[in-house]
């Protein structure tokens, strides 16, 4: 879960959205150039797991994978956080959720 102001920050997948009228990288919208070369172009946001620093989670200590995020996604799902930020999206009282 991440919130509107954090969605930007997420990383894009280098492929096309099957979803055509709503991706963000496909060449109608402007995000996806033809014959782009993605490894000379991006050479500095493309991911490498040996020079990636991985973080931990802020309550249950586990890695995460995602670049910028303070919260793993089990742990930001069960108190409706921001994964990202840790700003409450969501009122989570009423939900029986698992303690897994």
């Amino acid at each position: 879960m991440v919130c509107d102001n954090c969605q930007k920050k997420v990383g894009r997948v280098a492929t096309q959205d099957v979803w055509k009228s709503g991706s963000r990288n496909t060449v109608e919208s402007g995000g996806k150039k033809l014959n782009e070369n993605k490894l000379l172009t991006n050479k500095n946001s493309r991911y490498s797991p040996y020079t990636t620093k991985f973080n931990k989670c802020k309550i249950c200590k586990s890695t995460i994978h995602q670049p910028g995020s303070t919260y793993c996604q089990g742990c930001a799902y069960k108190l409706g956080l921001c994964a990202m930020c840790g700003v409450k999206i969501l009122q989570t009282k009423n939900y029986r959720q698992s303690s897994v």
